[in-house]
């Protein structure tokens, strides 16, 4: 079966899912923030606690215009936005690192560089890979010469880009990668999030785990992750706030500890009802079931030995202990052994041929 390893955990396309809050740059820019934030997805039940590593020069022009909703964030430039929260640098996320380590969280950042990933190789044990840089052929090489799992998001992008990416990254050295469904706005409106895509990357990439890294507006039932989960998604992403009230663009679409502890706590039912096995076959709580609730043939009317049974002399009932009703063919024409009494529940070695 196919797998992935990420931090300590082994994610399986059966298994429970992989979680990881995205609290990207909404620490804007306080350690003691992201510190807290951390504590907060370690507390909702997150494995994982995701950062951005980025700086404002190297991922944006100065005239790179908004696609986020401008009425949430009205920053109408990317790299004004990216500028005000970009002051973390290799000293800070080693610190995040060591601070997640102690709390029992698997740290993570997304690189948009390649000094970003240079300085997070020692500190992380998967890469995050931005919807947005799935053409970023220098970066994704970058990442796969680290030896590195990858989680890499789809959003916006084409199956032919997507398998370019996987084309790119293998050649480079990546082995383990896990693929995202993922709608690139900010936020998501819930009639686009599209998780039945999730079975459509299923079907295409089937040696890959598949996810979902989620934008829409978190409801009290986390609705898109949980419907994402039944899906298939086993790798589950999310920004992550500690006041979805704050302006700003990443704070209004996040889920907080609360949402986070509610999905946790209702994807662990959700899982349980899965199960794991995929090909149908009765389960072992079915056997008394299949003894006592099937049919079998049953004596219509008094019959003496000897006697041949035609179709009028048989009905079927429960249990399903003596001669199945798949034998129903079989069953006529042969004689009776000894005399059967009506409601006899009909077996073989009441019959020769």
């Amino acid at each position: 079966m196919v797998s992935i390893k990420l931090g300590t955990t082994t994610v399986t396309p059966t298994g429970r899912p992989y979680v990881i809050a995205e609290i990207g740059v909404n620490h804007e820019g306080s350690l003691a923030t992201a510190k807290k934030l951390i504590e907060l997805a370690h507390e909702g039940g997150a494995h994982a606690a995701k950062f951005q590593s980025y700086k404002a020069n190297t991922l944006a022009s100065k005239n790179s215009p908004a696609y986020w909703d401008t009425t949430k964030e009205a920053t109408l430039s990317q790299h004004e936005l990216f500028q005000k929260y970009d002051n973390f640098g290799a000293a800070e996320y080693i610190e995040l690192a060591d601070h997640a380590k102690k709390v029992g969280i698997d740290f993570v950042s997304t690189p948009f560089d390649d000094e970003a990933v240079d300085y997070l190789a020692p500190i992380v044990s998967f890469y995050k890979i931005a919807s947005a840089d799935i053409t970023n052929t220098p970066l994704l090489r970058r990442v796969a010469r680290t030896g590195k799992p990858v989680v890499l998001s789809t959003g916006a992008s084409t199956l032919d880009e997507v398998d370019g990416a996987i084309e790119t990254l293998g050649a480079a050295g990546a082995t383990d990668i896990a693929l995202l469904h993922c709608i690139l706005n900010y936020p998501c409106e819930n009639v686009n999030a599209h998780v039945r895509m999730i079975g459509g990357l299923q079907d295409r990439y089937p040696n890959h785990i598949i996810g979902y890294s989620d934008h829409t507006v978190p409801d009290a039932e986390m609705t898109a992750m949980s419907i994402a989960y039944a899906l298939g998604a086993v790798v589950l992403e999310k920004h992550f706030t500690h006041d979805k009230s704050l302006p700003g663009n990443d704070h209004y679409h996040a889920m907080d500890v609360h949402d986070l502890s509610r999905f946790m706590k209702r994807i662990n039912t959700i899982a349980d009802m899965l199960g794991k096995q995929r090909d149908k076959s009765p389960i072992s709580t079915e056997d008394i079931a299949r003894l006592n609730a099937r049919r079998s043939i049953v004596i219509a009317k008094n019959l003496p030995m000897g006697h041949v049974i035609t179709e009028a002399d048989i009905t079927y009932k429960r249990p399903g202990t003596g001669v199945s009703p798949l034998r129903w063919d079989e069953v006529i024409g042969m004689r009776t052994k000894k005399a059967l009494s009506e409601d006899d529940v009909l077996t073989w070695d009441d019959l020769v041929g």
